[in-house]
């Protein structure tokens, strides 16, 4: 007796690729964000950050780098988090589309500008 084997290619669209991003970056986010907070408000502590520790901070690329990720990973979330809740809301296939495209735009945007305020540094001079 033979047994056949059915081979199912397995369709990807774009909610299986954003669960699964939703999924994979938590693995990264989640060290990201205890990271934070332990050296943040645990080692240094809330009351000892201010501009000049923000600039001397960001003066290792190492630190902006992580920031950037911080700052991406979490807005990706809180985006794909709205998008979900826009399915209740947006029923037509078009709407749904182009309210994806206009969260990525903005997701893309505002990682952007905040990873430009992250390289481009605090500078404590330049607000007073």
């Amino acid at each position: 007796m033979t047994t056949t084997v059915r081979k199912i290619k397995k369709q990807s669209n774009f909610e299986i690729t954003s669960w699964k991003w939703m999924r994979y970056s938590a693995v990264a986010l989640l060290p990201l964000v205890w990271i934070h907070v332990l050296i943040k408000d645990v080692i240094v502590g809330v009351h000892n950050i201010d501009t000049f520790y923000v600039r001397d901070i960001w003066a290792i690329w190492g630190w902006k780098v992580y920031d950037i990720l911080l700052l991406a990973f979490t807005f990706a979330h809180g985006v794909n988090g709205l998008r979900n809740v826009s399915m209740d809301f947006f029923h037509s296939e078009k709407a749904r589309k182009i309210v994806d495209w206009g969260l990525i735009v903005l997701w893309v945007l505002v990682s952007g500008i905040g990873a430009l305020a992250i390289i481009a540094g605090a500078r404590p001079e330049m607000l007073v």
